[in-house]
């Protein structure tokens, strides 16, 4: 009965607003939401959930000023559930990635699972930022001419959207680095990349012919000392190796080798698929994760003393 008294209440306007919201905070959800060579999300059942919980953040986003408004502030308790319901996503993803990395190729790794799983966090919470700006600027506008209120509403919904957007995206790999298919040559059981070694573990005629005929590698160099760190790091690289395994697959033998004195990564496995643009499209996408990324003004700081 009382959700009834409520829907009755509301006007013709209050519908607009929320309907605008909704849109707007769904909208937003299916921007970010995008299948590439990494497949996340795979299609199309995870695509489809990432969609209804746009749709339920949005909801949630679009009454909450209304229902303020009216000084009914439980609405307050449900963005709060809404959050917790976030950071259930966020570890529901993460325990289905950590549950499949046997079967894939290569793991992905802690680091970039934990990436992967704070991005479907935060993507929520675009949607649900947007649906409340878009329906606070339409009662802020509050003119008598709903079209004038619902494209102010949907102007500011689609600002909201773009900086929110523009404040989550990260770098990629190929924005800090180069990276440059790398001339595979077999001495022995050892294996250069570039005249750089990269393992003796080539100990069988089988092994040494599958890297001279069908081996890829991938050089990457960082140019400078900043970019070097990030590249360097053991949960960066092995998300590179990742994705450039996913996308051509792998019949054996995958080797990383950080060259701390060059700074460069080099990445060598025999692909299934050989062809090296693909590899290098792959690894210049791959996301630098959070727990690898530098901040250039702490970098600078003297720790314990003056910048």
């Amino acid at each position: 009965m009382e959700i009834l008294v409520t829907i009755k209440e509301l006007g013709i306007n209050d519908i607009y607003a929320i309907s605008a919201g909704i849109v707007m905070g769904t909208l937003a959800r299916l921007i970010t939401l995008k299948v590439d060579l990494r497949q996340i999300p795979s299609y199309p059942s995870a695509y489809f959930n990432n969609i209804i919980l746009g749709l339920i953040a949005s909801s949630l986003g679009a009454i909450a000023i209304p229902a303020i408004l009216t000084k009914d502030f439980t609405a307050v308790t449900f963005l709060a559930l809404a959050a917790t319901q976030f950071r259930e996503v966020r570890t529901a993803e993460r325990e289905s990635l950590e549950q499949l990395e046997h079967t894939e190729f290569v793991q992905r790794g802690e680091a970039y699972i934990d990436g992967i799983s704070k991005t479907f966090e935060s993507r929520n919470y675009i949607s649900l930022v947007t649906a409340v700006c878009t329906v606070l600027v339409i009662y802020i506008i509050n003119c008598p001419d709903i079209l004038l209120n619902m494209i102010f509403g949907v102007g500011a919904g689609l600002l909201v959207m773009f900086l929110c957007y523009r404040f989550t995206k990260g770098r990629n790999i190929g924005e800090i680095c180069t990276i440059n298919i790398g001339q595979v040559e077999v001495k022995g059981s050892e294996l250069y990349v570039d005249g750089i070694f990269v393992t003796n573990h080539l100990g069988t005629d089988v092994s040494r012919e599958l890297f001279t005929s069908e081996g890829l590698a991938l050089v990457l160099e960082a140019p400078d000392t900043m970019s070097s760190v990030v590249l360097l790091n053991s949960g960066q690289s092995q998300a590179i190796l990742f994705e450039a395994v996913r996308a051509l697959g792998v019949k054996r033998y995958r080797f990383i080798e950080r060259n701390l004195l060059t700074g460069k990564v080099i990445i060598a496995f025999v692909p299934i698929i050989n062809d090296p643009d693909r590899a290098v499209k792959a690894a210049y996408n791959t996301p630098v994760l959070e727990n690898s990324r530098k901040i250039k003004r702490i970098m600078k700081t003297s720790f314990g003393g003056k910048e």
